[in-house]
């Protein structure tokens, strides 16, 4: 189970309910997600003028120059991308940005195990030979230094767009930034950027590129809003934190998408059955979203580019058919890559390990970092998935990390058992030599200092609310708090001494529960997709043998419970009614 803590930021709730016209629990919440009361207005109404000037980006004006004087001299530009959304997207709108500008372009998605991430040598030379004057990269670049110096040694113009970390090295206790021998460098993490700033994602940078370079080619920056829902779709697809300019981007984003004339996201839609009415950031980052990353892990993210770019319905429809099949592909090799990593945890005895190490030689190398993920969602502890690469005696893979732990840090105090790393505090990636697995297994675990407190899950519950208190209007004003997701979580409320008047499996195999509960004189229902085994142990144990069964059957109900939830509303035959999606639930006990 999970720690339960209380978000528990002071202000006068009251005031700022009355000033803002909304409820005391919304304003709550706000306060909870670090919304200044100045900034309550901004927050409840996104609107375009919080959008930030793209003329803040250091090098931009340089960058949009550069590319206006290759169009004028009818140079060839090589776009270079990347195999993942934010990858995907950028390109798209670098591509579509430069042809309206009349440029001889053209672009290259890396191939994710035979190029690896971003730029590399072997694209430098592909791009000079097929004539490119100037290479412009975008969601990646920043530590491409031997690509980069390669190509101007071959006499081409180079700009990076990127919004990855600044590699760096200490020098005398100073840190100093290892920029490549580009002409022109966006990208806000640079340490002298002035832009304010510094989470946006890969295509959001190329986007503001796209804005200058209109002004300056006499375009009108008006078009360039066509690119907002790109540029919404990638902040979600690359997991931003959705603040400041990124919620704004994603909720104006979101309301375009769901007229979007683009015929591939209209098709993408269709094809996985979603309301464009509907539309929301969890399906963009869960059902969306993976089939455009589905190509760049399986065959090649140019597919999704096309997709992007298709301008008859009819081939959008088979292109996203097409993404949509290699998507479940994807997800069953993903379960089964998950049913293979539990069995290995269990019959190697890692199960108490607070650091996982996973060898699957025979697992996809571009799901590792999907399973390791999983794992640690599912146990809650820093997990490294390995694979066998393709250099004889070579393993590679991924990892996938939790609040306390900074993988790349950790993998730094270990870093002469691997041949290559890189990453950040909850992701990297690696390659060791076979014979090195068990070595960095034990030295990731010997220096672990995570604690038991460490290893169990938090859950932040932004207001202890009964459910006599929850309404359908005040449901629907929350909603004005979305875009929801990494940054600004779903209102999660928590309720104690709640009768269950009545209970039920659901699910193919009986895994999810149904509730039907009362508070007081309040009822209402309740669906719970957590563990319903684990539920019904605890149950046993706070009731005794046999009683779970007897609450299933309806012999008894005097089941109390407390829980986490956040309120919906159900649609069911044109009536709306209240339900509550239980995220976590306990026994009060007998």
């Amino acid at each position: 189970m999970s720690k339960w803590l209380l978000t528990n930021k002071k202000a006068d709730f009251k005031a700022l309910a009355r000033t803002n016209g909304i409820d005391q629990v919304t304003a709550r919440v706000m306060v909870n997600r670090g919304v200044a009361e100045e900034d309550f207005d901004a927050y409840l109404y996104p609107s375009l003028d919080q959008i930030r000037n793209p003329h803040d980006l250091k090098d931009v004006d340089r960058a949009a120059d550069l590319l206006s004087e290759a169009i004028d001299a009818g140079k060839k530009i090589r776009i270079i991308g990347d195999y993942d959304i934010d990858g995907i997207q950028s390109t798209y709108i670098l591509h579509q940005a430069l042809l309206t500008c009349q440029a001889d372009v053209d672009y290259v998605l890396p191939k994710r195990i035979e190029d690896g991430y971003g730029l590399n040598l072997h694209l430098v030379e592909d791009a000079h030979e097929s004539g490119a004057s100037l290479i412009i990269t975008c969601d990646n670049g920043i530590a491409a230094k031997e690509a980069i110096a390669r190509a101007k040694d071959l006499g081409m113009m180079v700009i990076v767009t990127d919004h990855h970390e600044v590699p760096f090295a200490m020098v005398d206790g100073k840190r100093l930034d290892r920029l490549p021998p580009a002409d022109a460098i966006v990208n806000p993490k640079q340490a002298d950027c002035p832009y304010p700033f510094k989470e946006i994602c890969g295509a959001v940078v190329a986007w503001k590129l796209v804005f200058v370079l209109y002004e300056k080619r006499g375009v009108s920056v008006t078009l360039a809003m066509d690119f907002l829902e790109n540029a919404a779709f990638a902040t979600v697809g690359d997991v931003m934190p959705l603040v400041d300019e990124n919620r704004t981007i994603v909720s104006l984003g979101l309301e375009r998408l769901r007229k979007t004339s683009n015929p591939g996201m209209a098709a993408l839609m269709r094809v996985r059955e979603i309301d464009p009415d509907h539309l929301s950031a969890y399906h963009i980052g869960f059902i969306l979203g993976p089939c455009l990353n589905a190509a760049g892990r399986l065959e090649t993210a140019e597919k999704s580019t096309r997709l992007l770019e298709e301008k008859e319905p009819e081939k959008a429809w088979v292109l996203a058919e097409n993404l949509a099949a290699l998507n479940e592909t994807r997800k069953a090799m993903t379960a089964r890559g998950l049913e293979d990593a539990f069995a290995q945890i269990k019959e190697g005895g890692y199960a108490k390990d607070p650091v996982l190490v996973i060898y699957l030689p025979k697992l996809h190398e571009s799901i590792a970092g999907l399973v390791a993920g999983k794992v640690k969602e599912s146990l809650w502890r820093p997990c490294f998935v390995l694979t066998d690469a393709s250099a004889e005696g070579l393993v590679k893979g991924s990892g996938r990390s939790i609040p306390p732990y900074s993988m790349f840090e950790e993998m730094n105090r270990c870093k002469d058992l691997m041949v290559q790393f890189g990453g950040h505090p909850m992701a990297a990636g690696l390659s060791l030599r076979r014979d090195k697995i068990d070595s960095l297994r034990r030295a990731l675990n010997a220096n672990c200092t995570l604690t038991e407190d460490d290893l169990l899950p938090k859950i932040h519950i932004d207001v202890p609310m009964p459910l006599h208190y929850i309404t359908i209007p005040l449901v629907e004003e929350l909603k004005r708090l979305e875009p929801f997701g990494n940054g600004n979580p779903k209102p999660l409320f928590a309720v104690r001494n709640v009768l269950v008047r009545s209970l039920r499996t659901m699910g193919r195999e009986g895994q999810f529960l149904k509730f039907s509960l009362r508070e007081g004189s309040s009822e209402v229902e309740g669906v719970y997709f957590g563990d319903a085994r684990a539920f019904s142990t605890a149950v046993e144990e706070a009731y005794g043998q046999g009683s779970w069964e007897e609450f299933c059957h309806g012999f008894r109900r005097d089941l109390v419970v407390r829980m986490v939830y956040e309120p919906q509303i159900n649609f069911y035959r044109g009536r709306k009614s209240l339900q509550l999606v239980i995220r976590e639930i306990e026994p009060e006990g007998d």
